[in-house]
């Protein structure tokens, strides 16, 4: 009988922990972490964050930078990492206040923004710029958001940190060759389209212990 308790006693243990541990990767599972590739919705147009191999024909020239209806399209993936000259563990949550890059990973150029004004309502231009991932200061966002860590389902502001400006959709479409897409600009409210959500994407997390543990419980029982 007392073989059976021990045992009992032992399934109980086994059993609270691994709830615990399904309670902890749930968590972990909530938040936006670095490496992981998404699509960014502007919560007032509902339009996702675009980019693609078509140069502004005005401004700076780089490459342009819209928003789309389209849930599908693949130009609308971004990977997140950490600002220039630092690294961020793969998997790690995103803190609020940080500051991060933007990569556009079809043409592997980051979002950037600088002082020209924009195609159609004359803000502040926003665009992809670099090579291979590598650009300079003006890739740099900072996450403003709530609470600790930016969660996926947070609506979240990314403010430029060379020019303080805001990520905005202007609300403006353009013609060919980007027929219906919108312009995407920098504005210096806080109060406009300025409001952004994770969608679809690949969202890496850190590997949890529970294997270790659940091998540490094992051999204590």
């Amino acid at each position: 009988m007392k073989i059976l308790r021990k045992i009992a006693c032992g399934v109980i243990l086994i059993i609270i922990f691994l709830s615990n541990i399904a309670l902890v990767t749930a968590a972990k599972q909530r938040y936006v972490t670095c490496g992981s590739v998404v699509k960014l919705m502007n919560t007032d147009h509902k339009v996702r964050l675009h980019s693609h191999d078509v140069k502004y024909g005005t401004g700076s020239g780089q490459q342009s930078v819209t928003a789309t209806e389209v849930q599908e399209d693949i130009n609308s993936h971004w990977v997140i990492k950490a600002e220039s000259g630092k690294v961020c563990p793969r998997g790690e949550p995103i803190k609020c206040g940080s500051t991060i890059r933007l990569e556009h990973l079809e043409t592997k150029k980051n979002l950037h923004s600088h002082h020209f004004s924009s195609p159609l309502s004359g803000y502040q231009e926003i665009s992809c710029y670099g090579d291979n991932g590598e650009g300079d200061t003006g890739d740099h966002w900072v996450v403003i958001c709530s609470g600790d860590n930016w969660q996926r389902d947070d609506s979240v502001m990314l403010k430029h940190v060379d020019t303080d400006m805001y990520l905005s959709a202007s609300g403006k479409t353009f013609g060919r060759p980007i027929n219906g897409q919108m312009e995407v600009v920098g504005v210096r409210s806080s109060t406009g389209a300025v409001h952004w959500q994770t969608m679809e994407g690949v969202f890496l997390h850190a590997p949890d212990l529970a294997a270790k543990h659940m091998h540490m419980a094992h051999t204590e029982l």
